[in-house]
């Protein structure tokens, strides 16, 4: 068996690579840049560009299964070339916001649409997001600096989604499921910055800025944390509209995420982690 991982070297790519390889998987890499892609041997790196769509099909050469990263814009003509290359099974990354009604994903309606074996994966927030947002100020100063301090957070550890993930390509029993992927309980962003500061041996504190001091903060740092900044601090919704209130994310409707959902033990058989295990985890990259 083959399986092409698209995303190969995001988050959640490179933890679906590793376990595929550790199943005995033959494992073909997707990467724009695969002289930098940092992939275990054993990996075949290939180049390609999902926004790109020509770029991808040499890679979806004898391949049985496809892990796909969502790109909207293409999803509908990668989608149809992996039918026509012989695919037979697609699991997707989409996101909690379509469980929660507050948008839908396009990239699902290909999918689903496309006479496959497919599953939809639709997780929560990332915790490794805070590697993104709140690293270079724990690295720097031992602080974070955000909003929200008590708004409670479904957040999931990468390797959760990845496991998920790989069960779905791997064996029977997920066609047509939508899996909702959370830790095992929401987290604030007080126990979120407590639980880094307890990997780190540490204290970090915690200071709350407003929004709008928030974004500015995020937009100076670049990167992640400013293409994300309006979305997480609820100057827009999904979608791109602003919301109807002013008072930002804590207003948006996530009723249907009020609770952690069971999908990745009921999948993997082993319970979501715990923000702190994630925190552990990732003590290096805070140091």
């Amino acid at each position: 068996m083959r399986v092409l991982v698209t995303g190969a070297t995001g988050f959640v790519g490179r933890n679906v690579v590793r376990r595929l390889l550790a199943e005995g998987v033959a494992v073909r890499a997707l990467t724009r840049r695969p002289g930098g892609a940092g992939l275990p041997a054993g990996v075949e790196v290939v180049r390609g560009d999902l926004e790109d769509p020509a770029s991808v099909a040499p890679a979806l050469a004898d391949v049985d299964a496809l892990y796909l990263f969502p790109v909207e814009r293409t999803a509908a003509e990668v989608v149809a070339m992996a039918r026509d290359a012989g695919v037979r099974r697609i699991v997707d990354l989409s996101a909690a916001s379509v469980t929660a009604g507050l948008h839908t994903n396009p990239v699902e309606s290909h999918v689903a649409r496309s006479g496959l074996q497919w599953t939809h994966l639709r997780p929560g927030g990332f915790m490794a997001n805070m590697l993104q947002m709140w690293a270079p100020t724990v690295r720097a100063e031992r602080v974070v600096r955000y909003p929200f301090a008590d708004e409670p957070m479904l957040l999931v550890h990468e390797d959760d989604i990845a496991a998920v993930a790989v069960e779905a390509l791997l064996r029977e029993g997920h066609h047509g499921a939508a899996y909702t992927i959370t830790g095992p309980a929401a987290v604030t962003v007080r126990e979120q910055v407590r639980a880094i500061g307890a990997a780190l041996g540490e204290e970090v504190r915690y200071e709350e800025v407003t929004r709008e001091e928030a974004r500015a903060l995020m937009l100076a740092q670049g990167g992640f944390a400013a293409a994300s900044a309006d979305l997480m601090l609820g100057f827009v919704e999904y979608g791109g509209d602003a919301p109807e209130s002013d008072s930002g994310y804590a207003e948006q409707d996530w009723s249907a995420l009020s609770r952690p959902w069971p999908d990745v033990e009921k999948v993997t058989g082993h319970p979501a982690r715990a923000f702190a295990e994630w925190a552990r985890d990732h003590a290096d990259d805070f140091r």
